[in-house]
């Protein structure tokens, strides 16, 4: 059930843009607050023991609560920005209180974290928050000016190729400084 609750957030955040767009003339937006504050629910208990995760939930619930209040389908487009700010927040402030997020995330899976790496991680932990700097950006102006078509092919499919550029790119920098240390 962990495991499930675990890719739940992510999996409403690729589909997020597709079901808005497809559900916004069919799906009052109330309803769709209810599920979304019934997702980040079901995850609050993991959210609780990550740094930064009550004030994340807080934030997305208020989201929620505001959309549902509101009732207005425009709110809808403002989710993926919302994330974008969230993952910002995460990322700068690890970078701020330490140990940066790219640093925590290698320390799990490689136990014998070397010293020198820690300044690399440290820049990777950069590069993602300009990534969501730039994402944000984009996201609110598409939100902001664009056609739901365009917005919905930005936050579905353009930012997930750009993201999967960024984790190639900095895997294959990887390998290639692990190689010229070597």
């Amino acid at each position: 059930m962990r495991r499930l609750s675990s890719l739940l957030l992510p999996l409403v955040g690729v589909l997020y843009p597709f079901v808005v767009y497809f559900g916004v003339n069919r799906i009052a937006p109330p309803q769709f607050a209810l599920v979304l504050a019934a997702i980040w629910l079901v995850r609050a208990p993991a959210l609780r023991r990550q740094p930064g995760g009550l004030w994340m939930l807080g934030t997305a619930l208020g989201y929620c609560v505001l959309l549902g209040l509101s009732g207005e389908a425009f709110l809808l487009r403002w989710y993926p920005t919302l994330i974008s700010l969230l993952l910002l927040a995460t990322f700068g402030l690890s970078l701020r209180y330490g140990p940066p997020l790219v640093e925590r995330i290698a320390r799990a899976t490689t136990p014998d974290f070397p010293a020198h790496a820690v300044s690399y991680t440290r820049k990777v932990t950069w590069v993602w928050v300009a990534f969501f700097v730039f994402n944000g950006a984009v996201s609110a102006a598409l939100t902001l000016w664009a056609s739901l078509q365009w917005w919905t092919l930005y936050n579905s499919l353009i930012v997930y190729f750009i993201m999967g550029a960024l984790l190639g790119g900095e895997w294959l920098l990887r390998r290639r400084l692990q190689v010229v240390a070597a």
